[in-house]
C-alpha cells in the first residue's frame, strides 16, 4: 500500500506516518518542513518500507498538483491519500482578525479542495484508489469563539467528501471520512480537556480506521461515536457551555 500523507511533520500527520510504516505500508510524506520530514524519513528507516518527501505549502495549489504527481512517479503509483493538513488559527466574527480567519478558511478548505482534486485526478485516471480527509468532530455544529471558522471549514470538508464519495459510489475509488475528537499533540500544545487522548492512542485508532475504510469514523470510536450525535441535537444554549 502506497499512502501520501500531507501535514505530514507533525501532529496527528507524523503520528500516521509512524503508525502506518510500521504496518508495511510504503509513504509519500509532504509538509513545510522538509528538515522534519527527512528526520522522520531517517528514524522510519528501520521498519524497511519505501519513504519519499518532499517540501509542499497546500496553500500553493499548483505545488499540490505538481507534488503529489511526482511523489505517484517515485513510488511507482499511490494507492491512498490523507488529506491532513490543516490549521486552528481563528477568532470570534467581527473582533478585527478577518487575516486569522481567512487563513484558516484558505488552508483547512481551499487548499483541502485542491488536495482532493489532485488525489481523485490520480484516482480517476487509474481507476482505482482511496481519498482519506481529516475532518473533526468540531464538523457537527456551528461553534463559538475561536472556534467558529474552524469549525465552518470542517463541515464544508466533511460535505465535500461526501459529495465525492457519492459521485464515485459504483466505481473501485473509496473515500473515507475521519472526525477525530480531542488528540493532544504538538500543535494544540497538548491539550488537556474531557475525554482527550493522547497522540499515540489517536493515531493508531486513525490508522485502524484507514485501513479499514468507512465511509465515516469518529476518532476514537468511544466516545465521539455518542457525543457527536449528541452534539448535533444539543439546544444552543447548552452547546454554549460545553465547546
Amino acid at each position: 500500500m502506497r499512502t501520501l500523507i500531507t501535514g505530514a511533520s507533525a501532529g496527528l500527520g507524523e503520528g500516521m506516518a509512524r503508525e502506518l510504516a510500521r504496518r508495511g505500508h510504503d509513504l509519500a510524506l509532504v509538509a513545510r518542513r522538509l528538515d522534519r520530514l527527512e528526520a522522520l524519513r531517517d528514524e522510519l528507516a528501520p521498519t524497511g518500507v519505501r519513504i519519499a518527501v518532499a517540501a509542499l505549502d497546500v496553500d500553493d495549489h499548483d505545488a499540490v498538483f505538481a507534488t503529489f504527481r511526482a511523489m505517484r512517479d517515485e513510488l511507482g503509483g499511490l494507492d491512498r491519500v490523507v488529506v491532513n493538513a490543516g490549521v486552528g488559527r481563528g477568532a470570534p466574527i467581527g473582533t478585527g482578525r478577518f487575516d486569522a480567519n481567512l487563513a484558516t478558511a484558505r488552508t483547512n478548505f481551499v487548499s483541502a479542495l485542491a488536495q482532493c482534486e489532485a488525489a481523485m485526478e490520480i484516482f480517476r485516471a487509474q481507476d482505482a484508489g482511496h481519498l482519506v480527509v481529516v475532518s473533526s468532530v468540531a464538523a457537527d455544529r456551528g461553534l463559538k469563539g475561536a472556534q467558529t471558522t474552524y469549525a465552518a471549514t470542517k463541515a464544508a470538508l466533511s460535505h465535500l467528501a461526501e459529495g465525492i464519495r457519492v459521485d464515485v459510489a459504483d466505481t473501485p475509488i473509496r473515500v473515507t471520512t475521519l472526525a477525530p475528537g480531542y488528540i493532544r499533540t504538538e500543535l494544540n500544545g497538548g491539550m488537556r480537556r474531557p475525554m482527550s487522548v493522547d497522540a499515540a492512542t489517536g493515531t493508531k485508532a486513525m490508522a485502524d480506521a484507514i485501513e479499514k475504510a468507512p465511509a465515516f469514523a469518529y476518532i476514537p470510536t468511544w466516545p465521539w461515536a455518542l457525543l457527536g450525535r449528541a452534539l448535533r441535537v444539543m439546544p444552543t444554549a447548552l452547546l454554549r457551555r460545553v465547546t
